[in-house]
């Protein structure tokens, strides 16, 4: 097959981003670009979740920092509902928080927005085509990222009291570390918002008002060990 062979198919893309000036910027340039027609833009994750339902887009170009929906949240409900279509992220910094929870939600590619139409249009290929459109900077952190150990289990959601689950569990036993919300995301490779509604929930369950008394919950059901002195 030669290289024009290759590229025959056109790309339909949907984009999404909250600031219009950001979003038909990409659409604009997307659209003096070979390979790659634009047919949707979404202002939010919600929209863009709905217009991929209506359109069946190859690929959509996600930001990650959206009202009502974010990137990560619509990422996840895309490729759950509409596995046909892949997913790359586009984000404002190289080391974004969300990086890791995107790839776990299921996006394909990752690229920052200062990224060029033509390294843009390479990623949106090489989803298609199977491979992973990820820039090298982003390989060799994930790479880093999946050499580093992962948490100690925990009781699972049947042990655990109070009718935690095990995800709640984790994040309790993290708090009783001292990590905050964003080291918690770090370490379970999830968004922040997501572990936030963690801890909303089994402080629910659980009957708790701050983290100290979480603190206090998790030494005292024996999910984590005091420290010694």
């Amino acid at each position: 097959m030669t290289e024009t062979e290759g590229q025959e198919k056109i790309a339909r893309v949907v984009v999404a981003d909250d600031q219009t000036v950001v979003r038909e910027g990409i659409v604009m340039l997307l659209g003096l670009l070979p390979g790659v027609e634009v047919v949707g833009a979404a202002g939010d994750g919600e929209e863009a979740v709905r217009l991929v339902g209506e359109l069946a887009p190859d690929v959509v170009l996600m930001d990650l920092r959206m009202p009502r929906c974010d990137g990560v949240e619509a990422t996840r409900r895309i490729r759950a509902r509409y596995p046909g279509t892949q997913v790359v992220v586009l984000t404002t910094f190289s080391d974004d928080e969300s990086l890791f929870p995107a790839l776990r939600a299921g996006a394909r590619g990752y690229l920052t927005k200062d990224a060029g139409g033509d390294e843009i249009v390479r990623a949106v290929h090489s989803v298609l085509s199977g491979d992973a459109g990820l820039s090298p900077s982003v390989q060799r952190r994930l790479l880093e990222r999946l050499s580093q150990p992962e948490p100690e289990p925990v009781p699972a959601a049947g042990q655990a009291p109070d009718g935690l689950t095990t995800r709640e569990t984790e994040v309790l036993v993290l708090i009783a570390e001292g990590l905050g919300n964003q080291q918690i995301a770090r370490r379970l490779h999830v968004s922040t918002a997501t572990v936030k509604t963690h801890i909303n929930n089994l402080f629910a369950k659980a009957g708790l008002k701050d983290r100290a008394q979480a603190v206090r919950y998790a030494y005292s059901k024996g999910l984590a060990k005091p420290p010694t002195r």
